[in-house]
């Protein structure tokens, strides 16, 4: 006995694993270009604000007002007052 097999059954089940393998394809594709397009823009995780405090204390090392051990103390007191406040 031979057996017939429908041509149109066998191709139904390839397009639909076709369709579902471009939608995944386009909803990785949206995924990646939010996710590229928001690490591209959110520059506030990246870069952290600066304190005024710690501009002045950079300005007057550079200007020679203070010296590198006075420095570097002033920048630890103001690194651990902003990590004891949260």
């Amino acid at each position: 006995m031979i057996r017939v097999v429908d041509g149109m059954m066998g191709m139904g089940w390839w397009m639909l694993l076709w369709v579902l393998v471009v939608l995944a394809v386009l909803v990785l594709l949206a995924v990646g270009i939010g996710w590229l397009v928001r690490a591209l823009t959110d520059r506030t995780r990246s870069a952290p604000a600066e304190d005024a405090a710690e501009l002045e204390l950079r300005r007057r090392y550079a200007a020679g007002e203070i010296d590198c051990d006075e420095y570097f103390k002033r920048r630890d007191d103001l690194t651990q007052g902003r990590s004891t406040r949260g």
